[in-house]
């Protein structure tokens, strides 16, 4: 009978002891460490600005006699804020990133980080980054040399080696980042890409690369074997990096300026479009040649990844007159680019003009302009303008680009989103980047959903609550954590809801059962897939 009461009584003390324990370290403080002094000058001033966040991990604490709450209940949820919050990061010219092409691996990668917090810290949700600015890659590609803007040699891949897409794609997704790869189709060597080689796609396809007055080069859109090449480098990339979606801009067939105001010089494809007994006009002929080559690129991107998004940032003037009273250039005319055929078609997942104007000026009006591709939106994709953030002609930068997200969201409050040119506007104008913050983006949001985009549906998580004296402590799991980007997370206090969107490893917070006076009596929590879906949510209530 002794023997039995002191074991009993050694379990006790070692539970006790062990409570004691753990809820001395109840939570811990995790803090990113100071970034290196090697950062380039040029975002080396901000980075000294930007505070670090700090992550804290929630640790569970070991209660002796757990009582989970088990029972469930149906609630009415508010909406969760949805809007996409991108930037382009430029890399050819150097114009974002790398800051320059001679930069060590860990500056490259010190600046990416940077560059990503910036957005995360600020409440966007996406980045739209360049790996393909003419001919070449930032990443290991199979099908193109390295970027000269990388290393500053055609051809040469960085040393020590890692592979920047992947390092991208990775740290995007850290921060619950969309990450969409942006490529010029066409294009085949930048007059700052340094001097053409060997390795170069103008020599390796000198046969349907052209020399366009300006000193660039172009490959021929109309040669079956530039869009042959130009798919199999989109293809590549959707099959084997984890990315978000698929981006073109406003490079077709090149601005008419590039060549000195001459006519592209295509005669051997048009002679032997002739020759077969093609019946278009020269410039139905070329704007065919582009239509079939966007139908084909969104196909094979659907075929391979249906869930990966094709984007395309056209010139924001389809045609001077459309609407009535817009002058400027004409991308149906000049770059034979249809991209209100496109839109009509429904080619697209997401339609992103470069509306580079002030909201005042009738000529080429924000407003107007906006208005008007939302009127030939036929499939209802998302309309999400190009805002010119680092130029925009106004007295009054800041105003202007809060106002225009704002007027976006008034004319398409069904899916509301915008995409900032460029990133550099962001960490030029800390003035911007506060009344973004402090304005249309104090709150988190995701991105609008994608209805056309079919999805598996998503499981509903698994909610456990623990009852504490002064707290409640809620952990969730997912039986598919795999397909889970987001979680949504909502509590009650009184009758009022207060929504948190978190990334995909936070599963665990800790809330006080009182908070400003009133009682917390509900929890709730939804997974979130990469397409914005969100499963069916389960609630609990605290008695």
């Amino acid at each position: 009978m002794n023997r039995r009461f002191f074991s009993v009584l050694l379990v006790f003390c070692g539970i006790l002891l062990l409570g004691i324990s753990c809820r001395s370290k109840k939570v811990k403080t995790v803090e990113k460490t100071e970034v290196n002094r090697s950062v380039p000058n040029k975002y080396l001033d901000t980075v000294k600005k930007v505070q670090p966040p700090i992550v804290q991990e929630i640790v569970p604490p070991v209660v002796a006699t757990p009582e989970p709450v088990e029972e469930t209940i149906e609630v009415q949820l508010p909406a969760v804020p949805r809007e996409f919050r991108a930037a382009w990061i430029a890399t050819v010219a150097n114009i974002n990133w790398p800051s320059k092409n001679n930069l060590s691996v860990e500056q490259q990668k010190l600046e990416a980080v940077y560059l990503l917090d910036l957005l995360k810290n600020n409440n966007f949700n996406a980045v739209i980054f360049q790996v393909r600015p003419s001919a070449d890659a930032l990443y290991n590609s199979v099908y193109e040399p390295w970027s000269y803007f990388l290393t500053g040699e055609i051809g040469r891949r960085p040393e020590p080696y890692y592979d920047p897409l992947e390092f991208w794609v990775e740290e995007a997704h850290k921060r619950g980042l969309e990450l969409h790869v942006w490529l010029n189709p066409y294009r085949a060597h930048h007059t700052n890409g340094g001097a053409v080689t060997a390795q170069s796609m103008v020599r390796r396809a000198a046969d349907h690369v052209v020399r366009l007055k300006n000193g660039m080069y172009w490959f021929d859109p109309a040669d079956q074997r530039t869009q042959d090449h130009a798919s199999a480098v989109v293809s590549d990339i959707v099959k084997r990096y984890d990315i978000d979606g698929v981006h073109f801009d406003d490079y077709f067939y090149p601005y008419a300026s590039y060549n000195g105001g001459a006519d592209f010089p295509d005669d051997k494809t048009w002679n032997a479009y002739r020759r077969n007994g093609g019946m278009l006009s020269r410039a139905d002929w070329r704007r065919d040649n582009v239509n079939k080559f966007i139908q084909r690129i969104y196909k094979e991107i659907k075929t391979e990844k249906n869930y990966v998004k094709f984007g395309l940032s056209p010139f924001g003037i389809w045609k001077p007159g459309y609407p009535a009273g817009i002058t400027g250039s004409s991308q149906y005319d000049e770059l034979y680019a249809d991209a209100r055929l496109w839109l009509n078609e429904g080619w697209v997942d997401y339609f992103t003009p470069q509306l580079y104007w002030a909201i005042d000026p009738p000529r080429q009006s924000f407003t107007a302009l906006l208005k008007w591709w939302q009127s030939e939106n036929t499939h209802n994709r998302h309309l999400w303008p190009g805002l010119n953030t680092v130029a925009v002609r106004t007295n009054d930068r800041p105003t202007e680009i809060v106002n225009q997200v704002r007027v976006t969201r008034e004319i398409l409050p069904q899916s509301v989103g915008a995409v900032h040119w460029s990133i550099a506007g962001l960490t030029k104008s800390p003035e911007l980047l506060r009344r973004l913050k402090e304005g249309p983006y104090a709150q988190k949001a995701l991105v609008p959903k994608s209805p056309w985009l079919k999805a598996n549906p998503l499981l509903q998580p698994t909610l456990l609550l623990t009852d504490q004296k002064q707290s409640v402590f809620a952990k969730w799991l997912h039986k598919q954590p795999e397909q889970v980007v987001h979680w949504i997370f909502y509590v009650r206090y009184g009758q009022e809801w207060e929504i948190e969107i978190l990334d995909a490893p936070i599963t665990s917070f800790e809330l006080p059962k009182v908070k400003y006076g009133k009682s917390l009596n509900a929890v709730a929590v939804q997974a979130v897939d990469r397409l914005g879906n969100e499963s069916v949510y389960i609630a609990k209530p605290i008695r």
